[in-house]
């Protein structure tokens, strides 16, 4: 069941999933621009929390710069898939699992500190589970900023940043932990990351604007649990296209209307060809069928091989795994 929103919550939604202002009360600043008190806004944002609506306010990171990360997919026995979810979503850096409309069935997001924490990750899960995983690492994004219009017509995602690694300084691991966990709801959530950190306040929001600036945080504000507010009916497509056709494709596809994400995975030679992707997020599955037959008519997909997964379980959400608790990340 949809959640009833308040006008109050719309707004907050609608005008706060990226951009949360970079100063020492941006609550009050919220505030100020929707015309209510700082309390009135932390306390909707505790509400949104309790409700499952809100999954944090924070950061995104842009994936493979600070740290490692990679889709997976098993194929499960249906007796089996309750024991082998369970297994995947222990595995601390596994952040999304989903179980899809496919014979591999079983799909995961895995996060790590590092290349090799990840290969680590993926062989426990390969070992105790008894199946094969298969690692479809990204290779080139072309829409990865997930943000949801609670009203009016579908647009295109906007494009990722440019994102500069290189710009990574000693300490900003634990600090995009910090946003990939969700930042405390209270009047100051900038000066309790820096009291967390050990670190001055200043020092923590220039750093994460030096973050946002060179890519790696890719958006910092209101991250929504988009099934809560009412889109159920979300599919990933892959698509088998030739590779000199594939980056073409996918830069149109991530300009069609309704396509939330999109970007460039390995393949698994013999068992998995398809090296494009979108995710399609719809509130009925009619919509997001109808977002899928515009963009097959796109003169960069015709008669493109392709499957839709349709997710029908949500195992886990949660922030990606940057740095080891407690570590004093470089």
């Amino acid at each position: 069941m949809e959640l009833a929103l308040s006008p109050l919550d719309r707004a907050l939604i609608a005008g706060w999933q990226r951009g949360l202002p970079l100063t020492p009360r941006p609550f009050a600043e919220i505030g100020v621009a929707l015309g209510v008190a700082e309390a009135e806004v932390l306390a909707r944002l505790h509400a949104l929390s309790a409700a499952g609506a809100l999954a944090r306010v924070g950061g995104t990171c842009r994936p493979n710069t600070a740290g490692a990360s990679t889709l997976a997919a098993l194929e499960v026995p249906e007796d089996r898939l309750e024991a082998a979810a369970a297994r995947v979503t222990a595995e601390p850096g596994v952040n999304h699992a989903y179980l899809r409309e496919n014979a591999l069935n079983l799909w995961c997001v895995v996060t790590a500190p590092d290349a090799a924490s990840l290969e680590a990750s993926l062989a426990r899960i390969a070992g105790e589970t008894g199946l094969e995983v298969l690692d479809l690492r990204l290779e080139q994004p072309f829409t990865i900023d997930l943000g949801f219009a609670l009203d009016g017509p579908r647009h295109a995602a906007p494009p990722p940043p440019p994102a500069d690694p290189a710009a990574l300084r000693p300490g900003d691991r634990e600090i995009l932990q910090a946003l990939s966990a969700g930042l405390a709801l209270v009047p100051a959530p900038y000066a309790a990351l820096a009291r967390e950190l050990a670190r001055r306040e200043a020092e923590v929001t220039a750093r994460i604007a030096g973050l946002l600036a060179a890519g790696l945080v890719t958006r910092l504000g209101l991250i929504v649990n988009h099934r809560a507010l009412g889109w159920r009916a979300n599919a990933m497509v892959v698509w088998d296209l030739p590779e000199a056709h594939i980056e073409a494709a996918g830069l149109r596809l991530a300009a069609h209307p309704g396509v939330t994400l999109c970007y460039r995975r390995r393949t698994v030679p013999g068992r998995w060809p398809y090296a494009l992707y979108c995710m399609i997020h719809g509130r009925s599955r009619a919509e997001t069928l109808g977002v899928l037959e515009a963009a097959r008519g796109l003169p960069e997909l015709a008669g493109a091989r392709h499957q839709v997964l349709f997710s029908t379980r949500c195992y886990k959400q949660t922030g990606a795994l940057i740095a080891h608790r407690g570590a004093r990340a470089a």
